[in-house]
């Protein structure tokens, strides 16, 4: 198995369309009928969820003429979000076949198949042509792949010159080992989660200045909090949340991250940069 295929199957659920449905329909809302706000519970598969991405997209300044391009899409929640906020075009690309398949008809579900794409594809091949986007963001993408220069040298290929490009990734902040099973890896061999200058020395070696650079380590362990307090009061997890997509693994997953966080292991961090031009 490839390595690509690895982390693929980490991320594959079987049926992840049903269970978004079934989660719907506990709440009272036919699919047909489902929201934006609705499905964000779900498909914004990163620390903070919708908060998170609202706080890190603003800074992009996108507008609606732009052509945007969502790296590691997931199911597309932050392109929807995107689409639907600031009236953008939307790309999305992501090596998990289920997700770009599920991710689409959630765009149906919602009236954004006419702004979105989703593709499924190689972040370290991406399948556009060069200088095809005014922007580009990713978001919790870069812990599955070791070759960041690749990676920012293949975003930079398709950007605009003068085009944004924003990271919300999470990055190493001590030399301690993690410790596993983890959302985006059940163990070690899958994970290259890299310190804040690592991302910087690729970004600026592959011709990106950096404008700005935010550690969200606060904002996390608050949204973790009040995530179980609500959990608590709730009597257990709501009908859609990221244990529809982690499933089982979510009782072991989400405790051994937020401990890493806690010992200050690692940190989800906003980088924006921009191509120079």
């Amino acid at each position: 198995m490839s390595y690509a295929e690895k982390i693929s199957t980490h991320y594959r659920h079987t049926s992840l369309l049903p269970a978004i449905r079934v989660g719907l329909e506990k709440q009272g809302i036919k699919p047909e009928n489902a929201s934006v706000e609705d499905l964000g519970p779900v498909d914004e598969f990163h620390i903070g969820g919708r908060a998170a991405s609202e706080h890190f997209l603003d800074q992009l300044e996108i507008t609606p003429s732009q052509n945007l391009l969502d790296i590691g899409c997931g199911l597309g929640g932050s392109a929807r979000f995107a689409a639907k906020t600031y009236g953008a075009r939307v790309a999305g690309v992501d090596l998990t076949p289920e997700y770009i398949e599920a991710g689409q008809v959630l765009c149906n579900w919602v009236g954004l198949s006419d702004r979105i794409e989703l593709k499924q594809g190689s972040a370290l091949s991406l399948p556009y042509q060069d200088a095809s986007f005014d922007g580009a963001y990713m978001i919790h993408v870069g812990m599955n792949i070791e070759d960041k220069q690749t990676l920012f040298s293949e975003v930079f290929r398709v950007l605009k010159p003068g085009a944004k490009f924003g990271i919300y990734d999470i990055m190493k902040t001590n030399d301690e080992e993690l410790v596993y099973p983890v959302p985006w890896a059940t163990t070690s061999e899958t994970s290259w989660v890299a310190k804040p200058d690592q991302y910087r020395h690729a970004l600026e070696n592959n011709g990106f200045r950096i404008l700005a650079e935010n550690n969200r380590r606060d904002f996390a362990m608050a949204f973790f909090t009040k995530m179980k307090e609500a959990g608590i009061a709730a009597g257990g997890p709501p009908p859609l949340g990221l244990h529809v997509l982690m499933q089982k693994t979510t009782a072991e997953k989400i405790p051994n991250m937020v401990a890493n966080l806690a010992e200050n292991r690692i940190a989800p961090i906003e980088m924006i940069a921009v191509k120079a031009g």
